[in-house]
């Protein structure tokens, strides 16, 4: 029905617009008695063989929604009755922005992709806290996705990644340090191997000084070399990562079937969807590798069916996101992976 009905609808919406009707609606429905149990049953797939124990958490099922699509937590207990394992809310920054100026979010759909310059537009880490802390549904793992606000220079990111962890430590299960989006300027500098280290050792003295530490994990970009990938398991032990969550979107625009032209019209963005799916999958196997499958990944990019999903997970990914194939596929993506990973 999504994809015959909804989604053509959809897509004839300015992108951002149709992600807010469908928020909107989903809310609404939610409120209608009946409504959950009914998405439940056609989406909420089940099964034992579908839990995986990861980094001291236990999941229902392995797909999760990538961060992003519920930056702010507004929906959650929504979404919980769409069959996701575990959904990461964000990013969230320690005082709320609006973004970059609109238009800022672009459906390709030759290639079945998206390109965004969004730049971390939230409501603001107390806001979101808050918010969480109001939620029904307890099973429901959240992860945090965190990160600086634009005005907050890079030589004092870290306080902002730390007042992030303190607002959200008590409503989160996990935690993702964001220094790989391509739409705030200056952020992936952060990646570099030093600068790196000091925030994440910053951020992780104030986890481990906590009773009860939450798993804190790294999302990178797809654009780095394997020097940097190097760098980066380096560091996970450096500073006793949960994880890695592998891969943000990309800078590159190589290899897309839709016009050079209009893409280069479309200006500056991240780049997700099936583009992805290669770069993303080379990643994870790379890092699964040289780690000796000793450091848990998180798979994302790229994945638009259940064969994409096993193919991350083949590839080392401990579990995996939806987001671009969320959009294009729409919520039956998430049973059809969880049913085609039950063993015959």
């Amino acid at each position: 029905m999504y994809k015959a009905l909804v989604k053509p609808l959809l897509f004839k919406l300015d992108a951002e617009r149709a992600h807010h009707l469908v928020f909107d609606n989903l809310r609404r429905a939610a409120r209608v008695p009946g409504t959950p149990a009914l998405l439940r049953a056609l989406y909420d797939f089940q099964n034992a063989s579908l839990e995986r124990d990861v980094f001291g958490l236990k999941f229902p099922n392995p797909v999760g929604l990538a961060a992003g699509f519920d930056k702010n937590a507004a929906l959650t207990d929504e979404l919980a009755t769409l069959g996701f394992g575990f959904v990461e809310i964000g990013t969230v920054t320690p005082r709320p922005q609006p973004g970059n100026p609109q238009p800022r979010l672009f459906r390709l759909p030759q290639d079945e992709a998206l390109l965004n310059r969004m730049g971390f537009n939230n409501d603001g880490a107390a806001v979101v806290a808050a918010r969480l802390a109001q939620r029904r549904n307890r099973q429901l793992i959240i992860g945090g996705n965190i990160g600086k606000n634009k005005d907050t220079p890079n030589e004092r990111a870290a306080e902002d990644y730390v007042a992030c962890f303190d607002a959200l430590a008590e409503v989160v299960d996990y935690f993702v340090v964001n220094v790989s989006s391509p739409n705030t300027p200056g952020l992936r500098q952060l990646q570099e191997k030093k600068p790196l280290i000091e925030l994440l050792q910053q951020v992780q003295a104030r986890n481990l000084g906590r009773a009860r530490p939450r798993p804190l994990l790294l999302k990178i970009a797809p654009d780095l070399t394997d020097s940097q990938l190097n760098d980066i398991l380096e560091i996970a032990r450096e500073t006793k990562l949960s994880g890695l969550v592998a891969t943000n979107t990309t800078i590159s625009r190589d290899g897309l079937a839709t016009d050079a032209g209009y893409v280069a019209s479309l200006g500056a963005g991240g780049l997700s969807g099936r583009p992805l799916r290669a770069r993303a999958t080379e990643v994870i196997r790379y890092l699964h590798h040289k780690s000796d499958g000793g450091l848990p990944i998180i798979g994302a990019g790229g994945i638009h069916s259940a064969a994409d999903a096993r193919e991350k997970l083949a590839a080392g990914a401990s579990l995996i996101q939806l987001y671009t194939g969320f959009i294009y596929e729409g919520p039956a993506l998430v049973s059809r992976i969880n049913r085609s990973l039950v063993p015959a």
